[in-house]
């Protein structure tokens, strides 16, 4: 049952709170939220412990370890996943991915992700397969300053921010979340992306890729979500050997010919 009213789960000292976002040509899409604390790593599926050792704050691991424990929740309130069969890779642009663990060889159709975390809030972005989504938060008392207006835009969006006529907060958040939608980070320059509109209704290009925005924000923070059609889907190594092994199952030819292990039984 899809809800469109926010739901919390609760576990230990964190608290998520889970939302099912209606979408313009109805993709399924979920946002979760929780306020930032301690996790046991010991406790979480989507860890990478080499990477955890390279945390040099307590803030930078708790955030990381929030976000984690929240995309559990998300995934379990998406439903019909088993977190304990996936890992959490990264893209050359560092934008995360759900795959399965390598070596077990299997093909789960698997939502795909952002993830944001500022001061004290995590969110985890969801969105059915097919479709690429970007997040991101900042606090509503920290909007950028003026000072780094000309870093983010330029020509009329750039006069418009001067004047006050655009949000900077809106503007800074949704570039930042096309940016994660479109798994380019800062590999897309901010300023080729034109926030034309001062809330929702913009259509953004990206070489082949239109993002919308959809303002989430509440009391506190500004949270805005991007989305569009996925015209750069991620494939893995296994993904294609997967592939190449059913088009040689298919096509009557003897693909076992040169297999080690038939070698080996001949």
């Amino acid at each position: 049952m899809i809800r469109n009213s926010p739901s919390s789960v609760e576990c230990d000292s964190l608290q998520a709170t889970i939302q099912w976002v209606a979408l313009e040509h109805g993709p399924r899409c979920l946002i979760a939220t929780c306020t930032i604390g301690e996790k046991d790593p010991a406790s979480l599926q989507f860890i990478d412990w080499d990477e955890i050792k390279t945390f040099k704050t307590e803030k930078r691991r708790n955030e990381h370890l929030s976000a984690r424990w929240l995309l559990e929740e998300a995934l379990n309130e998406w439903g019909g996943i088993d977190c304990s069969k996936l890992m959490v890779s990264r893209t050359e642009e560092r934008a995360p991915y759900l795959q399965a663990i390598q070596g077990l060889w299997v093909q789960p159709t698997l939502p795909n992700l952002s993830i944001s975390h500022s001061e004290q809030l995590a969110c985890v972005a969801l969105v059915e397969h097919g479709w690429a989504v970007g997040i991101d938060a900042e606090p509503l008392s920290r909007p950028p300053k003026p000072t780094v207006y000309d870093m983010m835009a330029k020509g009329e969006e750039l006069a418009r921010l001067r004047s006050g006529e655009l949000d900077a907060l809106w503007v800074w958040t949704a570039k930042e979340a096309v940016q994660k939608a479109a798994r380019l980070g800062m590999h897309l320059n901010p300023r080729a992306i034109d926030i034309s509109n001062v809330n929702d209704g913009n259509k953004i290009s990206i070489e082949n890729s239109i993002f919308q925005l959809r303002n989430l924000s509440n009391q506190t923070y500004q949270i805005t979500l991007a989305w569009g059609l996925d015209t750069r889907p991620i494939r893995t190594p296994e993904d294609d050997l997967l592939d190449a092994t059913r088009v040689a199952m298919n096509s009557g030819d003897d693909w076992t010919v040169g297999c080690s292990t038939v070698r080996n039984n001949g």
